[in-house]
């Protein structure tokens, strides 16, 4: 069987973005971002806020190649961001200050990777 990849077209759009911003730059960071978006939605990654949380440090910037999950609580700053969010997720993030952007925002803010971290 052959695998075919994401069949949503944004998803699509991004990871050839990811791939393009990973050549260009010579980052593995983002060709690993996209690797793992290309797997099939069921083996993407899901993190629970908790992990982040234990994971992290003060205003560190994180990205996870799948979706957060809102289980467990942050007790700091964090700037996350995903392919997905979870509603409560969101909220919690923004109950500590941080934020939560897209993986096409992120990409946009800092392209260089040096300051970016994944989680998953």
């Amino acid at each position: 069987m052959n695998r075919t990849g994401p069949t949503n077209e944004n998803l699509q759009k991004l990871i050839r973005e990811l791939k393009l911003l990973s050549y260009k730059d010579k980052s593995n960071l983002w060709g690993r971002i996209a690797d793992d978006l290309e797997k099939p939605s069921r083996q993407r990654r899901e993190v629970n806020l908790a992990r982040i949380n234990v994971s992290t440090k003060e205003n560190e910037i994180v990205v996870v190649p799948g979706k957060v999950l809102g289980t467990g609580s942050l007790d700091h700053k964090v700037t996350l961001a995903a392919w997905k969010f979870s509603e409560q997720a969101r909220e919690k993030v923004a109950s500590v200050k941080g934020s939560t952007l897209t993986i096409e925002e992120l990409m946009k803010k800092k392209p260089k990777s040096s300051e970016v971290r994944v989680i998953g």
